[in-house]
């Protein structure tokens, strides 16, 4: 079976890298449940969005990126019963698509560059499972879909959610 895994939000904490970005720049202290059900700049002064918004614009956001909790030792078990491919949006900023291929060598070195799907739209996808925190990714795949829960994304109906690896693992290592 084929399963396709997105990084940022599913594999990479996207999301705590904007607020302590935007914390150190603006010794501020934001946090996440400050943020729930929104995207980090919608939750700052009008002042400060653009910056925000910018965050994925500067080189080394996205090989910096923290990978997370137990996203490793479960996909590496995922790795062992599923054909498993990284596909991630990598067109968007300019340094993604290199920044996130290096950040994959570093924590996932088990996923190997032929199984990864650095792209724009994820449409193409044609698959058994996609995991995503996008419930605009999920909803034109044809296999079954799972939104991996994000501050962003709380308020989301209409998928069936899982909220961390291990209840991901629950679900796909029985």
């Amino acid at each position: 079976m084929t399963l396709f895994v997105d990084m940022d939000e599913v594999m990479a904490d996207t999301y705590g890298a904007h607020i302590e970005i935007y914390n150190k720049d603006y010794n501020a202290s934001l946090t996440l449940q400050d943020c729930l059900g929104a995207e980090v700049w919608q939750c700052v002064p009008e002042a400060h969005q653009e910056s925000v918004r910018q965050h994925a614009r500067q080189p080394g956001f996205f090989r910096d990126l923290s990978p997370l909790k137990n996203s490793k030792e479960v996909l590496r078990e995922l790795n062992n019963k599923y054909e498993v491919y990284i596909a991630s949006a990598a067109m968007q900023f300019p340094n993604s698509l290199r920044e996130k291929s290096d950040w994959l060598d570093k924590h996932f070195p088990f996923i190997p560059w032929q199984k990864r799907i650095l792209c724009g739209d994820k449409h193409v996808l044609k698959g058994d499972i996609l995991i995503d925190d996008r419930s605009y990714n999920l909803e034109s795949f044809n296999g079954k879909s799972y939104l991996f829960s994000s501050p962003h994304n709380i308020n989301t109906n209409g998928f069936e959610r899982v909220d961390h690896w291990l209840h991901l693992a629950d679900k796909l290592l029985k």
